[in-house]
């Protein structure tokens, strides 16, 4: 049975509701505590909304490593593990944990595919929408492995039109509903179409890669850098990074403000540690672009190569 009179919030560790906005007893699905990496940290961002939901805040289910999960740890309320004990969010949603929390009239969720298969878990009583779901969802959100056609399809959809919270609203509702709304999969097929046109653009920019050599001693052997910011807004930024990642383990992506960094899910590397950052997906992270030269530096730049990119303008 779906949950329908339950409301869904579309969120990001870096842009929260305010508890007020929210109505009754809250769950947080794949909503990553954040970190000093998000304009104002744990502190500024996540705390103000635990403390401000209280009581009503029922469940925060989430798998995403952060320093402040150990505050938590003895709370009933959070469910929180890593990205290696656990890649994907929704696998961490049963019926027991559902029934276990009871009635809810909220759902803040990421809007991503994890978050939004998780929202739609959680409407349906803890249960997968279709088969595989869970599957998908690990593959998606690591990057590894293939997705199913749904999971592919919807993915698709979203990486086309990641800021519109009406579709990832939808796609909720459609999973939920056992994928039986034709009306909603024209809609859903016809943004997953749009996406071509972004990865088309990706490849072209990523053309414009440049590989680096680490000095010795890095656990990174090479890095592909890369200055999108004449891009911006342009390219599908999945499709970008991991070309970056097949030309040389590691992709340095910079696009305006931002500069990201990342690498195969099962590469061993850990950008948290490496940069200081309190919390995150240990594989890709997003920093401002005032970090570009500490970055480059720690993953084994030389200085020279640096000054030839320009980074050291930014410190």
């Amino acid at each position: 049975m779906v949950e329908s009179n339950v409301v869904v919030w579309i969120a990001s560790p870096r842009k929260l509701p305010r508890a007020k906005e929210l109505a009754g007893r809250v769950v947080v699905l794949d909503i990553a505590f954040a970190s000093e990496a998000s304009g104002g940290g744990f502190e500024k961002i996540t705390k103000p909304l635990i403390d401000g939901l209280g009581s009503r805040l029922a469940a925060w289910v989430d798998h995403h490593d952060h320093d402040e999960h150990v505050h938590y740890a003895n709370d009933p309320r959070f469910l929180l593990r890593t990205k290696a004990q656990h890649p994907a969010c929704p696998e961490l949603i049963d019926e027991a944990l559902v029934a276990r929390i009871g009635p809810i009239d909220t759902i803040v969720c990421h809007g991503d595919f994890d978050g939004l298969c998780s929202a739609a878990k959680w409407l349906i009583g803890g249960r997968e929408p279709y088969e595989g779901a869970d599957h998908d969802a690990r593959c998606i959100d690591t990057r590894t492995g293939k997705p199913g056609p749904i999971g592919d399809q919807l993915d698709r959809a979203i990486r086309a039109n990641a800021r519109d919270e009406n579709l990832g609203r939808l796609l909720v509702r459609y999973l939920a509903g056992g994928l039986l709304d034709t009306n909603a999969r024209r809609h859903i097929d016809a943004v997953a179409d749009t996406l071509a046109a972004r990865e088309k653009a990706a490849r072209r920019v990523g053309q414009k890669y440049q590989i680096l050599t680490t000095e010795r001693g890095s656990k990174a052997p090479r890095v592909a850098w890369l200055d999108a910011s004449p891009h911006h807004g342009s390219y599908d930024r999945t499709t970008l990074l991991l070309d970056g990642q097949a030309r040389a383990g590691v992709a340095v992506v910079r696009d305006r403000e931002n500069v990201t960094l990342a690498a195969p899910f099962e590469s061993g590397l850990n950008f948290l540690e490496l940069l200081g950052l309190s919390g995150g997906m240990p594989t890709v992270v997003s920093i401002s672009a005032k970090r570009l030269d500490e970055a480059l530096k720690l993953l084994g730049i030389s200085k020279a190569d640096r000054l030839l990119l320009g980074s050291e303008d930014l410190t």
